[in-house]
């Protein structure tokens, strides 16, 4: 017999001094366990959205989690048809699911990152605020050894933003840190590609979403004529059929895409746009959805099992103020997890 339960739990991000003001301070995530009585073993998976990104209904998720209790063994097998529209539960059932495989050990995917004997590598994450603050925050990631970050774009003036990274140019080389930018979709289609030209004669590595989604045949245009690179992110979610998913990279044809499994369906659906893209010659990267450290150790040890040539977005276990206890922490650019550390038990919390 199978049995099944969840809890929800309030993550607090830690606010450094100098931050914009209005950006997000908490986020929920519900942590789902499932349990074969017969065999005694369980596994935990966690539920994590991103509301306004997220696909799933914030407004639904407790509702479907409890329906998923009520009957787990008539829905395990099909969880991913039933629960399309929800593609943080289907990763939570997934996640739970190999996590019941090995009986709650959170070791999903043996290797030499679960074993202690490497790590991933990954890019620095910047908090938008002032400019001497932005700056103060790359001197240190570079000092902490870090070669990649990531700034958000998109939010202020154009022209301040060019003017930072003219700023942090003047200061820092490409040799010295690779510079990614996140646009979240908020250049209008007029203007995109001019704004691209721009933000490419500050020899960056790569632009997420320069447009909103759902604009397919601009995002080709724009793919074709950039001269900086471009990545898809939020263009990914959504689009759950396998000839959907082909006909979108076909149509758009970008230089990368970014994989967040909980948006996604989790990690068997982020293979599945793996496989894809290779096809197409098209470069990825994954990143988390903000999920607490046991959603992070997932998909960090999915990653490892990949062997990225490039840095990974996984640094976000650092952003909470109390967050999950675990193995995975950070040193220097890269995340590592120490199979000798101990887990919070979950749900004692």
């Amino acid at each position: 017999m199978i049995k099944a339960k969840f809890k929800k739990h309030r993550l607090s991000f830690k606010i450094p001094s100098g931050t914009s003001r209005g950006i997000l301070r908490t986020k929920d995530s519900w942590f789902l366990e499932i349990r074969d009585e017969t065999s005694g073993r369980s596994g935990i998976g966690e539920c994590s959205i991103i509301e306004g990104l997220s696909l799933d209904d914030p407004q639904q998720i407790e509702a479907e989690l409890s329906g998923f209790c009520k009957h787990p063994t008539n829905k395990i097998n099909d969880y991913e048809e039933i629960y399309h529209s929800f593609p943080a539960i289907q990763t939570a059932i997934e996640m739970a699911m190999l996590d019941m495989e090995v009986d709650g050990a959170h070791i999903l995917q043996p290797s030499a990152f679960t074993n202690g004997d490497a790590g991933i590598l990954i890019n620095g994450l910047i908090w938008m605020g002032e400019k001497s603050y932005m700056f103060d925050q790359i001197k240190a990631k570079i000092e902490q050894g870090y070669q990649c970050i990531k700034l958000k774009i998109g939010a202020i003036d154009f022209q301040e933003e060019l003017a930072l990274l003219s700023y942090i140019r003047s200061h820092f080389s490409p040799s010295d840190i690779e510079l990614r930018v996140d646009a979240n979709g908020a250049f209008a289609p007029s203007e995109a590609l001019e704004k691209l030209k721009q933000l490419s004669e500050y020899q960056l590595h790569s632009i997420e979403q320069p447009i909103r989604q759902g604009q397919a045949a601009e995002m080709a245009r724009l793919c074709q004529l950039t001269p900086l690179d471009i990545a898809l992110d939020e263009e990914l979610i959504g689009v759950s059929s396998l000839a959907d998913r082909k006909k979108l990279l076909q149509e758009i044809m970008p230089q990368y895409i970014i994989l967040k499994p909980s948006l996604l369906g989790g990690l068997g659906q982020a293979d599945n746009w793996i496989e894809i893209a290779k096809k197409l010659n098209i470069k990825w990267w994954a990143t988390s959805a903000l999920e607490s450290n046991v959603g992070l150790s997932a998909i960090s040890q999915w990653a490892y099992q990949k062997q990225p040539d490039m840095p990974q977005g996984l640094g976000t276990g650092q952003l909470y103020e109390n967050n999950i206890q675990s193995p995975l922490h950070l040193r220097g650019q890269y995340i590592h997890y120490d199979p000798r550390a101990t887990w919070d038990t979950i749900f004692d919390l």
